[in-house]
């Protein structure tokens, strides 16, 4: 699957999140402003080797490993001030910092994990497929996981999402009430020893 399909996928995707939806600027350039921001997060996926898709190229997932002292991952996503010139405008870029700083502060604070920052689906692959497809994407993470012995940290404000995640042995380890007016429910999965 080609880069740009990628790209088109994930800015697809990220117009149904309510994050993305509250950081994006609203005006004539919106369509533009997603693409932007789908570039800039398929980028930062490929240069950390942490793009992940479906064998169709419907789900694509970007999972990094990281810890709290990975300072150039850490390096503020809003701060990178093309995001703000481009996607957010800088109102929206401060308000999403103030967020950032309280979901950042629910991962570990030592020790390396992994840290999912975007899993979707495109709707064309949802219903029946979608559960293969999410199925098939999470075993992915799951032996990444696994052959790493790292854990998994996740969030998400979509309610069906995070039940989506404890189906899949994730536990729910925080839920916090968003300055949007909406929950935010914290995930983690701790993989089983590897085999000796």
């Amino acid at each position: 699957m080609n880069k740009q399909q990628i790209i088109e996928n994930v800015s697809t995707l990220l117009q149904e999140i309510p994050t993305s939806m509250e950081i994006v600027k609203d005006d004539s350039k919106k369509e533009k402003r997603f693409r932007y921001l789908a570039k800039y997060m398929v980028e930062k996926a490929i240069e950390k080797d942490a793009l992940i898709t479906s064998p169709d190229g419907k789900g694509i997932a970007i999972l990094f490993k990281t810890n709290s002292k990975d300072k150039n991952f850490w390096k503020d996503l809003i701060m990178d001030l093309k995001l703000a010139w481009n996607v957010t405008g800088i109102q929206k870029g401060l308000k999403a910092m103030k967020v950032q700083e309280y979901v950042k502060a629910q991962r570990p604070k030592e020790g390396d994990y992994l840290y999912c920052w975007f899993w979707g689906i495109l709707s064309d692959a949802r219903g029946s497929d979608d559960a293969k497809t999410a199925y098939d994407m999470k075993n992915q993470f799951f032996a990444i996981a696994k052959d790493l012995q790292l854990p998994i940290y996740a969030e998400t404000r979509i309610r069906r999402i995070s039940l989506a995640y404890r189906r899949y042995g994730f536990e729910l380890f925080n839920e916090w009430d968003h300055p949007s007016g909406d929950k935010m429910y914290f995930l983690r999965y701790f993989p089983p020893p590897r085999e000796q």
